[in-house]
């Protein structure tokens, strides 16, 4: 993916400071001067999204083995991306596991595969605005909710399974609005979450089980990160002085540009 420009607008102004993260995602910090009753951010992107054509082809035919096999190297840059974000939910999700996927068959890519279509096929979607994620006991427990619930069971899950994995947030080009792959989309006019797996062979491949699709063009990256905690979109302070948070809203609208 490559960037061709970027507009940030700012209501009331506020000094802009770009910084990277732990993880190298641009992070702008605001500071601001005025007092205002309403704050508005507003971020347009211009980019080029690269994606293979027939993804699951081409990745099948270097993607390793099950069990996946990382090198010594690989097993000391992956190790954060290999631990358990809720180790206290791993009674519940090792019996999900053994109910929907007793015996995992095929090679890494076709096991993560069957993994993201049972998140898929399993769970009801509802979208929440309350802030947050669902451990994975609770979505189990549910059988709901949004896709960063999704997410971040379909990550621990796969961790479980022996792979890296790790937390996606961005945006989603919704075939309803004029996309032409035919993949049917949830989530979209949202921020939407997927997670990043390393499959040995293949590298990081990136895959949604809230739309059962892998390594797809349609999936526009902001930021990853270890945990779904570590990609809050916004977050900041604010002196109310006697006043109150009336509301939040929120929009994202993705188009294709000739």
């Amino acid at each position: 993916m490559r960037i061709l420009d970027s507009v940030l607008t700012v209501s009331p102004r506020a000094d802009v400071h770009w910084a990277f993260d732990t993880f190298g995602n641009s992070v702008a910090l605001l500071s601001f001067h005025d007092e205002a009753d309403e704050l508005l951010i507003e971020s347009e992107l211009l980019l080029r999204r690269y994606g293979l054509d027939e993804p699951l082809p081409r990745l099948e035919r270097y993607a390793g083995a099950f069990p996946a096999q990382y090198e010594p190297d690989e097993r000391i840059d992956l190790g954060p991306y290999l631990d358990l974000e809720h180790p206290q939910d791993l009674d519940v999700v090792d019996a999900w596991l053994a109910t929907m996927l007793p015996r995992p068959e095929g090679g890494s890519l076709q096991v993560l595969r069957t993994l993201g279509s049972a998140v898929h096929e399993a769970f009801r979607y509802a979208r929440r605005e309350a802030k947050g994620v669902q451990t994975p006991a609770e979505t189990i427990r549910l059988g709901s909710g949004t896709c960063r619930d999704f997410a971040l069971l379909f990550m621990e899950a796969a961790r479980r399974l022996g792979f890296a994995a790790r937390f996606v947030t961005g945006y989603l080009h919704d075939e309803a609005s004029g996309n032409d792959s035919g993949e049917d989309m949830t989530g979209g006019g949202a921020t939407h979450a997927w997670a990043d797996v390393f499959v040995p062979g293949a590298g990081w491949v990136e895959f949604d089980p809230t739309n059962r699709i892998i390594a797809s063009r349609n999936l526009v990256r902001v930021a990853t990160t270890r945990t779904p905690s570590q990609a809050l979109p916004l977050s900041g302070t604010f002196a109310n002085q006697g006043g109150m948070l009336l509301g939040l809203q929120v929009a994202v609208s993705v188009s294709r540009v000739e």
